[in-house]
């Protein structure tokens, strides 16, 4: 009996409504399927008297969820599509992002196209993009103390973000360079498009196989957004007295200590998107965020009275 899954935003009307009548069709089709929120990816923040809460990235597959899975259904928003693939990445299923939220930029269809969407899966008609994820790791010398798994970018910065911090950062086998900033930003190709675009950073279409490293209000001119290879993995060495805030995807996040050190680097995951049509990046960044409109011609000049 095939199998399917379905990850949902427990919050929001519409995709409780959608998984019900998801689960129902699929089920009268002798499928079996699996339930799960999308609460069981987010990692959740520390805080001052817990500053580390390790979950590992294993443990956040929901119960029932397998490589057996033929795909899954997330429904919701960017934030719930992101905290699903934290779920579903460590055991390869494909993953159809429904989007019941705003924004939508990860998403392939929406709520109003459940019954056509379905179809569409259920004949196979599908195609699957793999998008590279992050393993971001915390340690305290040699003991790995946090980790999660990141498909848009790990952020890093004081807490409040008033004061300047420092960083040494070693890149592959480069000599460390030394940034002084509010903070930094490591993001995949599918992250160049939230906080790292908001930071000054390019654009890069999903396909090329690099990461991005972007300062935060760097206190250097020469300090400016690096482009380097996936391979290449990244450690940090926050130079200060206090403690850091790092944040991953926007939605977990832990406390850095003045002695930790953080690694990021390729994930032996990839996110595995199922899209409906051939993948069109440029259209969606048009659709999303108005990226290469044509430009309105000016009025015709007119005479005054």
């Amino acid at each position: 009996m095939p199998k399917a899954g379905i990850i949902f935003n427990d919050m929001k009307a519409a995709a409780c409504r959608g998984a019900e009548e998801l689960q129902n069709k699929l089920e009268s089709h002798g499928w079996t399927v699996q339930v799960a929120t999308g609460l069981g990816g987010l990692l959740g923040y520390s805080g001052p008297e817990r500053p580390m809460c390790l979950t590992p990235i294993s443990k956040l597959v929901p119960p029932g969820f397998d490589e057996d899975m033929a795909f899954a259904i997330v429904l919701g928003g960017d934030g719930t599509v992101l905290s699903a693939f934290r779920q579903v990445a460590p055991c390869h299923v494909p993953l159809l992002a429904v989007n019941t939220g705003h924004m939508g930029f990860l998403t392939e269809a929406y709520i109003n196209q459940l019954s056509q969407v379905l179809d569409v899966l259920l004949a196979g008609e599908y195609e699957i993009e793999k998008r590279s994820m992050l393993s971001v790791g915390v340690y305290e010398g040699e003991n790995l103390i946090w980790e999660a798994l990141c498909l848009n970018e790990m952020a890093l910065h004081r807490e409040p973000m008033t004061c300047m911090c420092h960083f040494e950062i070693g890149i592959g086998h480069h000599a460390p360079v030394d940034i002084a900033a509010d903070g930094l930003i490591i993001s995949t190709p599918t992250g160049s498009t939230a906080y790292a675009l908001s930071a000054g950073g390019p654009v890069i279409t999903p396909g090329v196989p690099v990461l991005q490293l972007i300062p935060i209000c760097p206190h250097s001119l020469a300090s400016r957004a690096l482009v380097f290879s996936e391979t290449d993995p990244v450690t940090i060495f926050p130079a200060n007295p206090d403690r850091l805030a790092m944040v991953v995807d926007g939605n977990a996040g832990c406390y850095i200590a003045p002695n930790d050190h953080i690694r990021v680097e390729r994930s032996p995951y990839s996110a595995q998107f199922i899209r409906l049509r051939s993948p069109e990046f440029f259209h969606v960044l048009r659709e999303k965020l108005g990226w290469g409109l044509p430009h309105i011609a000016k009025p015709t000049s007119v005479e005054l009275p």
